[in-house]
């Protein structure tokens, strides 16, 4: 699981950022200099950006729910498991603690896409019209920076727990096997 994980985090990250450079590529949709409306191509890629957008931050619930996933999933089979062998409980009360350390950044994660999508949607202009976006262009540039470094940092905690996870995994399965030979069941 954490190679998987990992190549969808970096995944997730990578669109994200694809999608940042691209809103700051966007141009000026009020040219107020020319006093002109906003060129088809300055059009073309607020759609593209406002899709992209909406995308990278499905990507993101996307990795984030997986990890959510996988930890309940775990979780489970190391209790029956643990039950079942009569394992001591040191193992299944790891995998729990690691369960509760990561559910709060897989969550917040989630929240943090939705509230970036949210500002980027206050901040489009089809929306709102072009005086009202202009004032949200700016919270939503630096939602999408913080959400950025944020994501980075609640993957890297969530790696570091399914690492964790799954050495409490392969210590279960050790304990499993001596107990199977013991009682000759291999």
């Amino acid at each position: 699981m954490p190679r998987i994980f990992s190549s969808l985090a970096v995944f997730a990250l990578m669109f994200v950022a694809l999608v940042l450079v691209l809103g700051l590529s966007v141009g000026d949709l009020n040219d107020s200099l020319h006093q002109r409306p906003a060129s088809q191509a300055v059009l073309t890629r607020v759609s593209l950006h406002r899709n992209l957008g909406v995308a990278a931050g499905l990507a993101v619930v996307l990795v984030d729910s997986i990890v959510v996933t996988y930890f309940v999933g775990t979780s489970r089979w190391c209790k029956e498991v643990t039950e079942t062998y009569r394992l001591e409980g040191g193992p299944l009360a790891q995998s729990n603690k690691l369960k509760r350390r990561t559910f709060p950044w897989a969550a917040l994660s989630m929240l943090v896409a939705v509230g970036v999508v949210a500002l980027g949607g206050a901040a489009d202009p089809g929306a709102r019209g072009l005086n009202a976006a202009d004032t949200w262009v700016l919270p939503h540039l630096f939602g999408a920076l913080c959400g950025l470094a944020f994501f980075g940092l609640a993957f890297w905690i969530q790696f570091q727990n399914i690492v964790a996870q799954q050495s409490v995994i392969n210590e279960i399965m050790s304990r499993v096997q001596q107990i199977r030979r013991e009682r000759g069941l291999d």
